[in-house]
């Protein structure tokens, strides 16, 4: 994954097995932890409408592109992962991914998220997304 805000550096956080795959209709879920396992979202706060966050399956790169966020809940607010998450926003189905991670940075009390739409693929034989390039 990478995000253009926070640097050109590989992390890997873990997309939730039970959500949708990249580029398909749903809501793609990835958590990452903030200071532990490698501290993939440590500045997640830093996040912004508009930002980029691209990823790929080594075949596809989906580009998705920050609609809101960083947004605090809580663990027991599942239905902000939904296929059309609560609050978002969004009023039907589509092509959505959302960030999740703890907060405060060393506890888990409470959850920061953010939500992105899908706004292009190309196959990564076609060089790296737009978004990607410096």
């Amino acid at each position: 994954m990478y995000i253009p805000r926070l640097g050109f550096t590989w992390n890997k956080p873990v997309r939730d097995a039970g959500t949708a795959r990249l580029g398909q209709w749903g809501n793609v879920v990835v958590a990452g932890h903030r200071r532990t396992h490698g501290d993939p979202f440590k500045d997640f706060p830093r996040l912004r409408r508009g930002d980029a966050v691209v990823l790929t399956d080594g075949t596809t790169w989906s580009a998705y592109r920050i609609d809101e966020g960083p947004c605090k809940t809580v663990p027991s607010d599942i239905e902000v992962i939904g296929p059309v998450p609560r609050t978002s926003g969004y009023t039907r189905p589509g092509r959505y991914l959302t960030l999740t991670t703890c907060e405060p940075e060393w506890g888990h009390s409470h959850r920061l998220i953010v939500r992105a739409h899908l706004d292009s693929t190309q196959p990564v034989e076609a060089g790296k997304p737009e978004a990607l390039r410096r």
